[in-house]
């Protein structure tokens, strides 16, 4: 609801709510209720698209909506990325984005500040539709910021399909969702983080690991045939190719043959 958006490098989809504990809530439920049960997930070792997925679930049980949506921050290039959602959009999470301040979800986005439309949301001046996203036809929409330590992390959407009236304890709960659950999403975000970074610092090693076993294969092929350094390289890209091996297999057996000829030397 409310998105300026464009569509660009889908991710694998969320999974969708799948938890099997009953989050059934009560009107009149207490906020300390409320945060020993978002506590639960708080605390999880879930993954980062499994706390999207209890997000989603929980605000539907929380509010009796029709569909819900879970844009993140993508703070890369300062966009809002859908990352989960109730009705399915498979081929735009992930992928769909929208500016900061564009739309009602960048609005809120941008100034961390609530947004109750009861009917007719799409009269709001704000608002900016999508082709391809149902919940820009429903009638009534509240969208609450998702924060971490009062940063933004992403914004929660909140539709029904008719005309509806949102209580100040309906916006106070789906404003304590979004306070709360969003120090669990910002946790997982930084795991998956710190995740990507490790994997680029190993590949960065295997790089050079890599680079370091070429040269010295190399070295050998220049100092046994007579080669230049260019075509040591395209002796062993070519053999690389042809054979259908890594050229850093290739040149460990390159190395091994040297290394068993040193000792077949000294026998």
């Amino acid at each position: 609801m409310g998105n300026d958006c464009s569509v660009r490098d889908p991710q694998p989809s969320v999974s969708p709510f799948e938890s099997g504990e009953e989050w059934d809530v009560d009107p009149a439920e207490n906020e300390v209720s409320l945060l020993h049960r978002i506590s639960t997930i708080v605390s999880s070792k879930l993954s980062l698209d499994e706390i999207l997925g209890e997000v989603v679930g929980f605000t539907i049980q929380a509010t009796a909506c029709d569909a819900c949506l879970v844009y993140l921050l993508d703070r890369a290039t300062s966009e809002l990325v859908l990352r989960a959602s109730l009705v399915p959009h498979a081929g735009a999470l992930g992928g769909l984005r929208m500016k900061m301040g564009q739309g009602v979800t960048g609005w809120v986005a941008q100034h961390r500040s609530t947004v109750a439309l009861s009917s007719n949301a799409a009269a709001d001046p704000r608002f900016i539709p999508f082709r391809g996203l149902i919940e820009d036809t429903y009638q009534a929409f509240l969208s609450v910021p998702l924060v971490s330590g009062g940063d933004l992390v992403g914004v929660i959407n909140v539709h029904h399909r008719d005309p509806h009236v949102h209580s100040p304890e309906e916006v106070k709960r789906l404003q304590f969702v979004g306070e709360q659950l969003g120090l669990a999403v910002a946790k997982s975000l930084l795991e998956e983080e710190n995740s990507r970074l490790l994997e680029e610092t190993l590949e960065a090693k295997r790089a050079l690991e890599t680079r370091k076993v070429v040269e010295r294969a190399k070295g050998i092929l220049m100092r046994k045939l007579s080669l230049s350094e260019e075509e040591a390289y395209l002796r062993l890209r070519d053999q690389s190719r042809n054979m259908h091996k890594p050229m850093k297999e290739l040149a460990d057996a390159i190395i091994l043959l040297e290394e068993l000829g040193k000792q077949g030397d000294v026998l």
